[in-house]
């Protein structure tokens, strides 16, 4: 099914002096759709959010928001709300006073009352409503310049790291109104550092790096990105499983963890997904019980990392051993295996 496109850039460029801060990028985000962006500090996020939203304009390149083309002026058609840096709010008025200023200002219909206390409820700011805003925590500001941007009934809703301070009930509310406005037709482009929003809200992300484009797409494609990963395995037996771990083909044990240290110790190998279930196979065999396998870094972050060069140097793994002509008796099928306990793998 075709969807309308709520953004469409090509050739986007914006210096600020000899700073370069967007060089040449596109994108495309389609209605319904909740896209990422991501990149290192100083990437260029925040300055293309500002494109999106009218707060700047851009050097070179062709912009059009909800069909219209903006050209060099400090406008947006209208249909589009959000904030970068943080919302702008009023400390001295409540909560509810400062979306019924907002309201009053942008000369809403006469139900614009009734809109203020559904915005609130819906990012569960309503217990604090006639609090005024300079208590609030930061995460209850995030919320509040969300509510104000629920007030336009958004078509495009631009949000500049808006998990930033959120405590896991501020958490549940913004992603509920982010996926219910995608699911309802809008178009939401969202900036953060944090890879669990990523994976959980949108199902394509953009990576930037010093200005430019290094991915665009699924995220389950950027997932794919992040090649082979440590895997951290904790076992019954960490000095079998480094054993076996070894003499597993595709697999390579890590070094700098002693599994013979403490009884929980871990063993972190690096390998592709069918190498480690040929592991798990042969712990099993071995009578040794699985109790945690999981990557060291998330797939997601993983990717981040090897595309934006901001990685730390890979460690040398060492290479897999060949089996031994006999094996080892702690390798070998005992008569009764002891069933391993269920693993746990995560693939955020």
């Amino acid at each position: 099914m075709h969807r309308t496109s709520a953004v469409q850039a090509r050739g986007i460029t914006k210096s600020f002096g000899d700073v370069i801060a967007l060089d040449g990028v596109d994108l495309d985000v389609p209605s319904g759709q909740v896209h990422g962006l991501v990149g290192p500090n100083g990437a260029g996020k925040t300055t293309l959010l500002g494109l999106l939203l009218g707060l700047a304009v851009a050097d070179r390149g062709s912009l059009e928001i909800l069909g219209t083309p903006v050209g060099r002026t400090l406008s947006v058609p209208g249909g589009v709300a959000g904030f970068v840096d943080g919302p702008g709010l009023y400390p001295s008025l409540t909560a509810r006073q400062n979306l019924a200023a907002l309201a009053s200002l942008r000369r809403y219909d006469a139900g614009h009352t009734a809109d203020v206390g559904d915005a609130l409820e819906q990012v569960g700011l309503t217990d604090v409503a006639d609090d005024r805003v300079r208590g609030f925590s930061l995460g209850m500001r995030q919320r509040l310049g969300l509510a104000a941007a629920l007030l336009t009934r958004p078509r495009l809703l631009v949000l500049d790291e808006p998990a930033n301070g959120l405590d896991p009930a501020g958490k549940y509310h913004v992603h509920r109104v982010i996926t219910g406005l995608a699911a309802d037709g809008a178009a939401v482009v969202l900036s953060s550092h944090r890879m669990d929003d990523l994976a959980a809200l949108c199902s394509e992300v953009t990576l930037l790096a010093t200005g430019r484009i290094v991915f665009s797409g699924p995220v389950g494609k950027l997932a794919a990105e992040s090649g082979e990963l440590d895997y951290r395995l904790v076992t019954s037996d960490p000095e079998a499983a480094q054993r076996l771990a070894a003499r597993t083909p595709g697999l390579r044990v890590v070094p700098g963890h002693d599994a013979g240290q403490r009884q929980d110790a871990d063993v972190v190998v690096r390998g592709p997904v069918p190498a480690l279930d040929e592991l798990v196979v042969r712990l099993v065999q071995a009578g040794v019980a699985l109790r945690e396998l999981g990557p060291v870094v998330p797939p997601l972050e993983a990717a981040f990392l090897a595309l934006t060069g901001t990685g730390p140097e890979p460690t040398q793994a060492e290479p897999a051993q060949p089996e031994p002509a006999q094996a080892d008796p702690v390798q070998a099928e005992p008569a009764q295996a002891e069933p391993a306990l269920a693993a746990k793998e995560e693939a955020r």
